[in-house]
């Protein structure tokens, strides 16, 4: 039994590290749509946004819109904010943290710093807890890593004279990824979005990785040794290609009697990787909408809900149903302090599935002259 443990670890640790290797190869092979690239930047950020079903590339207008939309860094309403958030997902594992900081250059410009963590913390390795020759154990071999992605976001905003309403950013991206000393990469990309807002209207446009990033991967042949197979050649680097994505947001705010307020938004997000499981697929893009609403007192407290993720599955009758992801939320602003709270991946028992595990999320705005 003592044996069992550390090969069932080396399989699922070389499925891991393989499965990775294989997206990264994708590039280079006879498909030509590698999915889920740098898919650690797509989870979203901030209690508001994931309240609403991550729409927010027409609504964003604090530090969080260096990564919805650098457009609306402009539509900021105090000189300096900033945004914290933490979460841990698939039940604390998962750990994804975020930061972010804007401020105007002048009447017609603003700048802002976005960072992103996603990772897991102290993983055993015990590729070398059983010693090759006698077979002994030795605990002492046991080391630990951590594999966690990361991503700077440098972003700049500008209006345009040519349409009234109408601001243009864009997002300078840096990806550095590490899997212990296995390997790691580095990346770089180019965002770019446009913000337009009338009367009661705002719309938005985000470009995400316009100019194709590409992530050069390096690995460590020597710790893949355990693992490979006699003969087997370990390459020591490659390269990874995350495909343009493009969201067209558009919201509309309606005041209501008593000091309420309403806002619908709604996005449609278009993914260029070729088929995914979405409402709209084809083989070379796939488009998917998210609905968010918050209703909201005095502008001072915020009722949120929204729906995204729509997908087609199988459930236990055999029988294919459409399922969408549900989220709520409540949000507090006074004094410039900001306090979110989202919850996400609530279970839908009607297609017989199990209690999903829910995430709480809590973001930390402050915005202050």
């Amino acid at each position: 039994m003592p044996h069992v443990f550390p090969r069932r670890f080396a399989v699922l640790l070389s499925a891991m590290v393989g499965a990775t290797s294989a997206a990264q190869a994708q590039s280079s092979s006879s498909d030509a749509t590698p999915k889920y690239s740098n898919e650690f930047l797509h989870i979203g950020v901030g209690g508001r946004a994931l309240a609403m079903g991550n729409t927010q590339v027409a609504l964003a207008q604090d530090a969080t819109a260096g990564y919805w939309n650098p457009a609306g860094l402009l539509r900021q309403k105090t000189k300096y904010d900033g945004v914290v958030m933490h979460s841990e997902l698939f039940s604390g594992i998962v750990k994804n943290d975020y930061a972010a900081f804007s401020m105007p250059l002048d009447e017609r410009s603003a700048i802002g710093a976005t960072v992103i963590r996603v990772g897991v913390d102290d993983i055993a390795n015990t590729l070398n807890l059983v010693d090759t020759f006698t077979g002994f154990i030795d605990y002492s071999k046991i080391t630990r890593f951590s594999v966690a992605d990361y991503g700077l976001l440098l972003s700049y905003a500008r209006k345009l004279d040519f349409i009234e309403g109408l601001q243009a950013g864009a997002n300078a991206k840096v990806v550095y990824r590490n899997y212990g000393n296995f390997g790691n990469a580095w990346g770089f990309g180019i965002d770019a979005g446009v913000q337009y807002q009338r009367n009661n209207w705002q719309l938005g446009l985000m470009a995400r990785d316009i100019t194709t990033t590409f992530t050069a991967w390096s690995y460590n042949p020597e710790e893949f040794a355990p693992l490979a197979a006699a003969g087997e050649d370990i390459p020591k680097n490659s390269t990874e290609v995350t495909l343009p994505r493009f969201i067209l947001g558009v919201g509309r705010t309606v005041q209501l009697p008593g000091q309420f307020s309403a806002l619908a938004a709604l996005d449609l997000e278009m993914t260029t990787d070729g088929r995914r499981n979405a409402p709209v697929s084809t083989g070379l893009i796939s488009i998917a909408p998210h609905g968010g609403l918050e209703l909201g007192y005095k502008q001072l407290v915020f009722l949120r809900g929204g729906v995204s993720n729509a997908q087609q599955v199988k459930a236990f009758d055999g029988q294919e149903k459409w399922r969408v992801q549900p989220t709520m939320g409540v949000g507090v602003a006074t004094n410039g302090l900001r306090l979110d709270l989202a919850l996400t991946r609530l279970a839908v028992e009607s297609l017989g599935q199990s209690g999903q595990a829910n995430s709480i999320i809590v973001s930390l705005g402050y915005g202050f002259k």
